[in-house]
């Protein structure tokens, strides 16, 4: 049964993007030339974390590159700096419209108040926002997911994977993003198990203070709920999360990854093993349909959700011990079909 989605076809870890210092913070491009001479393409503008994070700026990275290679057309990347400020972000993307570039995606709730501004200044240039459903505008592209959804599913896998009957919830900053994943998840626990017991702990009150971008954060928390009887530790975290997954592998108990399927990225590959699954979205997907959406001159503005029916969030089924667990997947299939017919209905806060 194949439960993951497309972002884990088009998924790859992205370090290694090339990166210099401006202003705004350094970039990677590939100023690809069209048909008529000018140089166009897609940009994203990444988070905190930036490119490497093993979560969904690299899976921005994956639809960016992909419509670079499938519509031949142009790309460039813009990493974030320390500390910046809304108007950095301003600057940012304004620089990145003059540039030429269509669309210009920022990859982030931060970024909403700096693309309402700059995409008003900007109308003939289309604009993509992940994560963020509050721009109205007819030239923005609020780029959203069900995370509540697959993070239920994640629940369900970890009740019925636990022996201690204790596991975890880890998130990387407590704001009603992660706010989402955190009430999917004990919301799939108890419906599946009530017996089972689930710690939850967030890393920082806000994002600028490391809570998605510092691994040993993560793995200072992750240990704690591991001495604390947790055998299953879930994390929406970012590259915070880097730090959960290489403790629950010191413990030799499971970690269940986030955004991308964890299992099959390389800067992971010694950790995989304890990898039980990733609760994924296709941040890739969406990416590449925007840019796919300008090239075709039909882009539109409004929300664009994606959810289990859609298959643009989901549980990856990469880890061979995963899917020999028969009671989880059984119930796994139930739970999806509780969701996609409306019988279950997901919280998305507790």
């Amino acid at each position: 049964m194949r439960r993951v989605s497309r972002i884990a076809l088009a998924s790859a870890a992205t370090a290694a993007l090339a990166v210099s210092a401006t202003a705004c913070g350094g970039t990677s491009s590939d100023a690809a030339k069209t048909d008529d001479g000018k140089s166009k393409g897609v940009a994203i503008a990444y988070d905190i974390g930036g490119a490497g994070d093993q979560s969904f700026n690299d899976a921005a990275t994956a639809g960016m590159d992909r419509a670079s290679k499938e519509l031949k057309v142009g790309k460039k990347a813009v990493e974030p700096t320390d500390g910046e400020s809304d108007a950095d972000k301003v600057q940012r993307l304004t620089e990145l419209a003059k540039q030429g570039y269509n669309p210009v995606i920022g990859v982030g709730y931060a970024y909403a108040p700096a693309i309402k501004e700059v995409a008003a200044k900007n109308p003939d240039v289309t604009f993509g926002i992940v994560d963020d459903a509050t721009i109205k505008a007819k030239n923005v592209a609020d780029l959203v997911f069900n995370e509540e959804q697959s993070s239920y599913l994640a629940g369900v896998a970890a009740a019925k994977a636990t022996k201690t009957k204790t596991v975890g919830f880890i998130g990387g900053v407590d704001n009603p993003l992660i706010r989402k994943f955190e009430a999917g998840f004990v919301q799939g626990v108890q419906d599946t198990d009530k017996s089972v017991k689930v710690k939850r702990q967030f890393l920082t009150e806000k994002a600028e203070d490391g809570g998605f971008s510092s691994p040993d954060k993560g793995k200072e928390a992750a240990s704690g709920q591991i001495e604390g009887d947790a055998d299953v530790v879930y994390h929406a975290a970012g590259l915070s999360g880097q730090g959960v997954i290489e403790a629950a592998a010191a413990k030799k108990v499971w970690a269940i990854g986030v955004d991308s399927d964890q299992y099959k990225q390389k800067a992971l590959d010694k950790y995989k093993k304890y990898i039980l699954t990733s609760a994924t979205k296709d941040v890739a997907g969406a990416v590449y349909n925007l840019v796919k959406s300008v090239k075709d001159d039909n882009a539109e503005g409004g929300v664009v959700r994606a959810d289990l029916k859609s298959g643009g969030v989901g549980l990856a089924d990469s880890n061979p011990e995963f899917t020999k667990m028969k009671d989880l997947q059984a119930a796994l299939k139930k739970a999806e079909q509780g969701i996609t017919s409306g019988k279950i209905k997901v919280k998305t806060a507790l």
